[in-house]
């Protein structure tokens, strides 16, 4: 039997990105274009930090959020998680503010991002960017947009003119298989995803141990504009697993893809026959 389409989507579309939006303004109270936040600061338990306005966004779209679905579970990197997710067709995604180091030091590379899974599949996508001034939309089949107007991937096929963003790292190992043209780091993961899916860069490389709440919204937003974000090896990005947390990763334009994972392929053969 087929599953229900998502209850009114366009207008919880409207209605989630109007709340984004707000979401993005309570940050920008505190943000500080080029200058420290004015937010107080403190360091989780893991060691990584998290400033007042991760929390008040948090709080903002947990109320917010579930007043557009009240039967959506929910998974936040600012909020304990709660087993009831794995059992919930509809989980909302959040991430309240995707690249807290750069919004605590005044870089605009920042975003407040949510997605709507449905059985595990995001289905909407919101990645809002305020000290960017762009706000990136999708629903599932319903292509990508930035800012209203409809955005693509690029169609390049071949890595040597191909802009790659990504840790340095990475960049430098992928560099001596393959040569191709380096980006500075973007420390949003949610945005160096929407920055291919319209067209700014190529690809992006992601380091193991990003989770849900970077990836989702922004992969439903790359794959509605053309593109793909796949395990360094091809395999498929899961969601709404118990431990949500993920391998290493790269997205690209659909026609980079293939060329990209095959210079992987030959990075993870060198690097093995290293050790």
């Amino acid at each position: 039997m087929s599953t229900p389409p998502l209850p009114i989507a366009p207008d919880l579309l409207r209605a989630v990105r109007e709340s984004c939006l707000e979401a993005g303004a309570i940050a920008s109270d505190l943000f500080r274009p080029g200058a420290k936040t004015a937010a107080r600061t403190w360091s989780k338990s893991g060691g990584s930090p998290v400033t007042e306005a991760d929390i008040g966004v948090d709080t903002f779209l947990r109320i917010r959020l579930s007043v557009l679905l009240p039967e959506a579970a929910w998974l936040s990197e600012e909020t304990v998680d709660d087993a009831l997710r794995l059992s919930r067709r509809f989980v909302w995604v959040v991430d309240p503010i995707d690249g807290t180091r750069a919004y605590m030091s005044g870089s605009p590379d920042w975003a407040v991002c949510v997605a709507l899974l449905d059985e595990g599949e995001p289905v909407l996508g919101v990645v809002h960017a305020p000290a960017s001034a762009a706000t990136y939309t999708t629903l599932r089949g319903g292509g990508a947009q930035k800012n209203g107007a409809a955005i693509a991937t690029s169609r390049l096929g071949s890595l040597g003119t191909a802009r790659i963003a990504g840790p340095k790292p990475m960049l430098d190992a992928l560099s001596r298989i393959e040569p191709f043209e380096p980006v500075d780091k973007i420390p949003s993961l949610a945005l160096r995803l929407a920055r291919i899916a319209d067209g700014s860069i190529d690809a992006g490389l992601i380091s193991a141990d990003a989770r849900d709440w970077d990836l989702a919204a922004a992969d439903l937003i790359l794959r509605e504009a053309g593109g793909r974000m796949s395990g360094g090896a091809g395999e498929t990005v899961v969601y709404n697993r118990a431990t949500p947390v993920h391998g290493v990763l790269v997205a690209s334009g659909e026609d980079l893809s293939e060329p990209l994972l095959s210079a992987m392929q030959r990075l993870r053969d060198t690097q093995s026959q290293r050790l």
